[in-house]
């Protein structure tokens, strides 16, 4: 089963599958494609991160770049050549195809490159956001109306090449020499990048291990808010804001690029948490596709990329159909760039793991509502039983710019959050609140979800 934002991508990994491809084959496949079928949101100019669990093994795959090693320590820069970290994608590709692929990198990026050479027809969100987005690059055409055929040859011909000579026609050679004439990044720094696989953090929430990625990502935030819920027999929806909010504080504090947080979740730390009064602040912006495939072997892949805010940076490497993220805006966080550093990382792949066994990969993208939307979704899944697509399709919160933001069918509840002291927002757009894809292994069987703020769905055979 493949669980994607975009019908080609989905298409794309079960055909990796039917090929006799892995799980990280599909995902692969699936991300190269939204590259092209959702640009505005994912790009090989971008980051990614992966949890892999098969068997015994369950491990997570960081490719985050950082910012130049050469960069000044100054305020952040939100668009622009200046807003670039070092892409980590690529290299993640490469990575989880030669440890877990069967198939090979070129195989896995021929039906992106493909796509883009022949055009690919504009889903709602894909057009929608692309149309609402002030800096997207002329390079890369008008925005396309609904259903409206775009191509993207150059891209194409960069994502061949990837596939024909692996990572080093991405940081080396021609590409590399145009990354780094469009932005900050320096060949040296492309030249340096390696991708690192690291041990997911986790936590048990009702019986279920929660498996979440150490900093730079915003993991532990998800992880903490759940060990907060944990307390409840019962959470209720306000107890389920106050541990996201006490959680999002923490994190916002403590998650550094190599940072220990394992003590936030303590249960010294708990306790005191659960004690106190939750701040709300403002948060930067942001957007991201997550997927995630489980294949006959019962290998799972959570997997999500990034350019961070809509076509990232929106700057283009001439000539190469790359559009460069725009992820040092992370740095608002602490305050300023540090340079040869990665900045604090909303993406956040999840995974469940049941006696032992993978239960599923999940996800929710759409930058800073990620380890809220986690939250919610767990809940949803463990203290209700809701099925994965079910789950998606509850309405959900999002705590941002010092109030709550609550979707069109919680507005009637506003009043329980204003009674604990907070500000709300009744807010028309679903955009703010993200898009999701899930998948269950539930007593041999499969059954997946897929956001319907998105233009995707799940499909398996």
């Amino acid at each position: 089963m493949v669980a994607t934002s975009q019908p080609a991508a989905t298409l794309a990994g079960l055909d990796m599958l039917r090929r006799g491809g892995s799980a990280a084959d599909a995902a692969i496949a699936a991300a190269a494609v939204c590259c092209v079928a959702e640009p505005m949101s994912t790009g090989i100019g971008g980051d990614a991160f992966a949890v892999v669990a098969h068997g015994d093994t369950t491990v997570g795959l960081d490719a985050a770049g950082p910012a130049p090693r050469a960069a000044e320590r100054r305020p952040v820069h939100g668009k622009g050549p200046r807003s670039v970290t070092v892409p980590g994608s690529v290299a993640g590709w490469a990575a989880l195809s030669d440890r877990f692929g069967r198939l090979g990198l070129d195989a896995c990026l021929r039906p992106a490159a493909d796509l883009a050479d022949g055009g690919v027809a504009a889903g709602p969100h894909c057009s929608g956001y692309w149309r609402g987005t002030p800096h997207a690059p002329a390079e890369l055409g008008p925005a396309p109306a609904v259903g409206e055929v775009y191509r993207m040859p150059e891209l194409a011909a960069t994502l061949r090449a990837i596939g024909r000579d692996g990572p080093d026609a991405f940081y080396r050679g021609r590409v590399a020499a145009a990354i780094a004439a469009a932005s900050w990044v320096t060949e040296a720094d492309l030249d340096a990048y390696r991708p690192a696989w690291v041990e997911p953090m986790r936590a048990d929430y009702r019986g279920v291990t929660v498996l979440e990625l150490p900093p730079p990502t915003q993991g532990v935030v998800a992880l903490e808010a759940l060990a907060l819920l944990a307390a409840h027999d019962r959470p209720g929806w306000a107890d389920q804001v106050r541990a996201v909010a006490l959680a999002l504080e923490d994190g916002f504090a403590r998650v550094r690029d190599g940072a220990d947080v394992t003590d936030l979740l303590s249960p010294g730390h708990l306790a005191a948490r659960a004690a106190a009064v939750p701040r709300l602040r403002p948060e930067p912006s942001g957007g991201t596709v997550y997927l995630c495939a489980v294949d006959a072997d019962g290998m799972a892949v959570s997997f999500i990329q990034s350019l961070f805010d809509s076509f990232g940076s929106g700057v283009v490497a001439p000539g190469t159909g790359v559009v460069l993220n725009n992820r040092v805006e992370g740095f608002a966080v602490a305050g300023e760039v540090t340079p040869g550093r990665r900045p604090y990382h909303t993406l956040m792949p999840g995974m469940l793991l049941e006696g032992g066994r993978v239960r599923g990969p999940f996800g929710i993208m759409g930058g800073f509502v990620q380890a809220q939307a986690h939250v919610q979704h767990v809940t949803a899944v463990l203290d209700e039983g809701l099925d994965p697509q079910a789950a998606l399709d509850r309405p959900r919160f999002r705590i941002e710019e010092n109030a709550v933001w609550l979707e069109e069918p919680l507005w009637p509840r506003a009043g329980e959050l204003r009674a604990l002291g907070l500000d709300v927002r009744e807010e028309p757009s679903r955009v703010p609140f993200g898009g999701g894809q899930a998948i269950e292994i539930r007593d041999g069987r499969l059954l997946g979800g897929s956001d319907p703020r998105k233009d995707g769905f799940a499909a398996g055979f």
